[in-house]
This record gives structure tokens, C-alpha cells and sequence, in this order.
């Protein structure tokens, strides 16, 4: 029979016993104090002292003054980059491109060709509408010249209504006194009426002038109109980058026909570039408009710049909105949909800056700080955690002043008196 084991196995129950069970009776007998029933009990009312019964036995702990401090306070978002600019350039005519494809990934200016298209029959269009222009200019003189001669022939018809009026009262006078036949008096009246005629005929002759020229007037509008069309049309054979950037697809190759709304090319701006995040509702207060922000992208770069949107309308799914920081990317480094982490400042906050280790949790499992009041009892203090930082860890929901306590905070509760030894003020 093996005895060894056995005994090495009771030797180690006995020592965890010891160890475990009559941890306080060795710790105060290592300490050289007297056993708890050696020591006479206090007299009530006397101030509980060091001994070996742990409920009257005062903790010490180590504390430090901590004072609230003015912080600049951020919102953390997620987002990602966006260019400033995207287009895609498509054409506005038919027509087989003719000129050489620009490759993705070239720089092209404002303006420059991406695609040129084969005229066809489009210049002989522009010619066939220049010549209907001076058809219609020369008509003008011709009708300009037809008014002053409706204008005569008005002029001589009115002055042939005054002699027959003249002659017609005459005849009427004569008559009326017995010295005009009622025939002369019927001439009279017959003149009469075809000099009112001739007047009538008159100004529908100036009005017909008038009108001739207004058409011709109308045709010169027509033709002039049909120059700017067929002109419009050579135009669209040309399709140009409209702003500077970068070329994200190739352009249409040469020999390709393109239809209205083809596409030839697509160009990006990246400088400036955009980082696009979404803010929640309970944070959107805390963003302004040209309020400072920072970024680190997935890469590890770490961006700056400003805000320059902020969405007033939210997201109808996510209930965020949307949030837009502008940065300079003169050397085209950040691309245009990488993941970023976005940092905006806000309006400062008053924080407490407390080891890490000095944060504990309560029965009811809230996070907070155990701290010392003016008669060294333990009080118990719920914060929340507003950044982390080499120091340690901002908090708020403390009074301006607190002696927090950063070591044995774990052996003491709400209530219980301590033996305070206070480290440097923070």
C-alpha cells in the first residue's frame, strides 16, 4: 500500500483548511496579535480598534483628492470616405466615337475631350439652317418696304372720304332748297360709300404690311432658332470632362456608337474628400456645423478636417442622420469608400480623470467609485465613462471634489468607517 500520497494528500486539506478556514487567526498570529478571546471587549460607545475580530476592525485604504476638469467632449461615430464629386459623363446625340479612349485612373482637367463623336450630316444641317437665316433677313427689307405704300394708298383714300362727306352735305343742302336734283344727291351718296370703301381697303393694306413684316420678323426668330439647334448639335459631338478629377472607368472605345444617354466615361473628385458617419438622435444636438472633427481610417492614417453638413432630416430606417467632414486629399492618398472612425468635438464637459483601477461595481452591478467622506465612512458613487485615455479614464457623475479611494475600494461597502492614507491630488 502506498502511504505517501495519502499523506501528502491530507497534509494539503489541512493546509487549505488553514489557509482558507482560520485565514484570520494565522494572518494575526503571523502579525503577533493576541487571539480575539485575550483581547477585553470595548466598552460601548469607544471607537472601534485594530483587532483580530474582523467586525470591529477598521480597513485601511489608500485615497486620492480628485477636482472636476474642463474636457472637450466627442462624438464617436462610424463612417466612411466619399468623393466630392461623382459623375457619370453620357452622351446626348447618336453618333460613333471617333477619338481615343482616355484609360482609368488618368488625371483629366476641366474641359478636356473624353469623347469625340463623327459629325455625319450635322454640318450640312448648320449650312441648310445659315442659308434659311439669310433667306429670312433678305425677306425683311421686301416687307419693311411694302408698309409705306399701304400707308399712301391709306393716307389718299381718307382725303377721297372728306371731298365725297363735302360733297354729299352739299348735295344734301341743295337738294333741301330745291336747287339739286334728287340724282345728284344719289351721286353724292354712291361716292360716299366707295371712298369709305377705299379707306377700309386701305387699312387692310397697312395691316397686311404690318403683318408681312412681323412674319418675316417670325422667320428670322425660326431660322435663327434652327442655326442654334444644328450649332447645339455639332456641340454634343463633344463630350467633356465637367470638372477636374479622376477617370474611375475607361472611356468609350473608339469605334463604339454611342446612343442618347450612353455612358463614356466616369469621373471622381477626391480633393477635397468626404467622410460621410450617421448620427444618432440622442448625440445630433452635440454636432455643429464647423465644428472640428478627426478620423482614422482602416489602414491606420489618422485624417482631420470639418464639418460641413448636418442632416436635418433623419433616416426614415435608422432614425440617424446624416453628417458630412471635409478634408484636404491634395495627394489623392484617401480613397473614395474606405471605412473610417470619425471623431467630432462638442461643447467641453466637467470630468473627473481616475485610474482605471480605481472603477468598481456595486451589488446592483452599477459601475462607479467608492469614496471617502468628511468622517472617513465609505460612500458609493455611480459615473459613466465618457473616454479612456493614457492617464486613465474620464468619468462623470461626481461632485467637484471627491476623495476617491484607489486602493481596497473591493474590501469595503456603503457606511463602514476606513483608516484614510491620502496619495498626491490628481
Amino acid at each position: 500500500m502506498r502511504i505517501f500520497p495519502i499523506i501528502t494528500a491530507a497534509l494539503v486539506m489541512a493546509v487549505l483548511y488553514l489557509l482558507v478556514i482560520e485565514r484570520d487567526r494565522i494572518m494575526d498570529f503571523a502579525a503577533g496579535n493576541p487571539p480575539a478571546s485575550d483581547v477585553a471587549a470595548p466598552e460601548q460607545g469607544d471607537a472601534p480598534t485594530q483587532t483580530g475580530d474582523a467586525a470591529t476592525r477598521i480597513v485601511a485604504v489608500v485615497a486620492v483628492n480628485s477636482q472636476a476638469q474642463e474636457i472637450a467632449s466627442a462624438v464617436l461615430l462610424r463612417g466612411r470616405t466619399e468623393a466630392a464629386r461623382q459623375v457619370e459623363v453620357r452622351a446626348e446625340t447618336s453618333g460613333k466615337v471617333i477619338s481615343e479612349p482616355l484609360r482609368k485612373g488618368a488625371n483629366v482637367e476641366k474641359g478636356r475631350i473624353l469623347c469625340q463623336l463623327d459629325p455625319g450630316t450635322r454640318e450640312i444641317s448648320l449650312a441648310s439652317a445659315m442659308a434659311n437665316l439669310a433667306q429670312a433677313n433678305a425677306r425683311v427689307p421686301e416687307a419693311q418696304s411694302r408698309l409705306p405704300e399701304a400707308l399712301a394708298r391709306l393716307a389718299e383714300a381718307k382725303a377721297r372720304l372728306t371731298e365725297a362727306e363735302i360733297n354729299l352735305n352739299a348735295a344734301n343742302r341743295l337738294s333741301e332748297g330745291g336747287f339739286a336734283s334728287e340724282t345728284r344727291v344719289a351721286s353724292a351718296q354712291a361716292a360716299h360709300q366707295s371712298a369709305t370703301a377705299s379707306v377700309q381697303a386701305a387699312k387692310s393694306g397697312v395691316a397686311g404690311s404690318k403683318t408681312g413684316v412681323e412674319t418675316a420678323s417670325a422667320g428670322i426668330q425660326s431660322a435663327q432658332a434652327g442655326v442654334a439647334s444644328a450649332e447645339r448639335e455639332i456641340d454634343r459631338l463633344t463630350i467633356t470632362a465637367p470638372f477636374s478629377g479622376l477617370l474611375e472607368s475607361d472611356a468609350a472605345e473608339i469605334g463604339s456608337l454611342l446612343q442618347p444617354g450612353a455612358l463614356c466615361a466616369t469621373v471622381i473628385q477626391l480633393d477635397p474628400i468626404k467622410l460621410v458617419g450617421f448620427v444618432p438622435e440622442t448625440e445630433v444636438d452635440r454636432v455643429k456645423v464647423g465644428a472640428l472633427a478627426g478620423a482614422r481610417l482602416a489602414s491606420g492614417e489618422e485624417i482631420a478636417g470639418q464639418v460641413t453638413f448636418l442632416s436635418r432630416s433623419a433616416d426614415q430606417t435608422t432614425r440617424t442622420f446624416r453628417a458630412e467632414v471635409q478634408v484636404p486629399n491634395g495627394d489623392l492618398a484617401i480613397r473614395d469608400g474606405q471605412t473610417a472612425e470619425i471623431i467630432i468635438a462638442s461643447d467641453g464637459k466637467s470630468a473627473h480623470l481616475l485610474p482605471l483601477s480605481s472603477l468598481t461595481l456595486n451589488n446592483d452591478g452599477d459601475l462607479g467609485v467608492r469614496t471617502v467622506d468628511e468622517t472617513s465612512h465609505v460612500k458609493f458613487i455611480g459615473v459613466e465613462v465618457i473616454r479612456d485615455s493614457i492617464e486613465g479614464v474620464w468619468v462623470t457623475g461626481m461632485p467637484a471634489s471627491a476623495d476617491v479611494i484607489v486602493v481596497g475600494q473591493e474590501y469595503v461597502i456603503d457606511g463602514v468607517p476606513v483608516d484614510v492614507t491620502m496619495r498626491g491630488a490628481n
